[in-house]
């Protein structure tokens, strides 16, 4: 199957098992030197294509935050759920095809966080910059992936295969120009994790995991004046 059937076919069962975000990432742009996670072909021998996904997290979720944030934590982990669901899926069809597939651990699923550095905690592989080479978004100053049609307000997951897929390219800068003199995310962090230099992992992650019990914050998305605007956005080769 030529790689635009193939990926075609992807993106249709990706639509019908509820994904907003169906994006493809060459192999080859991790060899960019501003990518500073592992290269994800030294995971995945023969690596070609890197498939990311992203479900929109309902805009309901984040509206009863802070004090809501145990209905805000379950939203996020439901839609997890869905992503791992469907990558397993369309991992399934790349193997019906003849090529191999790999699912990259989720955040917030039982291995997300052993693939972590502990000094840094950093993951091994960034869904974030995979979404952006795919042409799904860009990263905003919260550090998270900001997408044209949802904001923050998104889940990924990725696959790693040998399938040829067609590939997309990201559509403007690693940093996002939606955040140009905005400094909201910054101000709502409630450790002041996130300065304009960048972020300070340790003191947010020890605010989730500590204060929070597990629970997620959310005030950065929560503050973007982008995360309450649907824009229409749907699945994209």
């Amino acid at each position: 199957m030529k790689e635009t059937t193939l990926t075609s076919r992807l993106v249709g069962d990706a639509q019908n098992m509820g994904i907003d975000l169906f994006g493809v990432a060459a192999a080859d742009g991790f060899s960019d030197p501003e990518y500073l996670g592992k290269r994800p072909g030294d995971v995945f021998p023969g690596l070609a294509s890197v498939v990311v996904i992203g479900v929109a997290v309902p805009k309901g979720a984040i509206r009863p935050l802070p004090r809501g944030r145990a209905q805000y934590t379950n939203t996020l982990m439901a839609g997890t759920a869905t992503l791992r669901v469907a990558a397993f899926a369309l991992a399934r069809t790349l193997e019906a095809e003849g090529y191999g597939a790999a699912i990259v651990p989720c955040e917030g699923s039982e291995f997300g966080y052993w693939y972590a550095d502990r000094q840094t905690l950093m993951a091994d592989f960034s869904m974030k910059y995979a979404a952006w080479l795919a042409g799904l978004g860009s990263f905003g100053k919260n550090h998270l992936l900001i997408t044209e049609a949802y904001g923050p307000r998104v889940r990924l997951a990725a696959l790693l295969t040998d399938a040829p897929l067609e590939p997309g390219r990201p559509v403007g800068g690693l940093l996002s120009e939606q955040c140009a003199g905005c400094t909201r995310c910054i101000e709502a962090c409630p450790v002041g994790a996130f300065t304009h230099e960048g972020i300070d992992r340790q003191k947010c992650a020890s605010y989730m995991f500590g204060e929070l019990g597990g629970l997620r914050c959310g005030m950065c998305i929560r503050a973007c004046p982008l995360a309450g605007e649907h824009r229409g956005g749907s699945v994209h080769e």
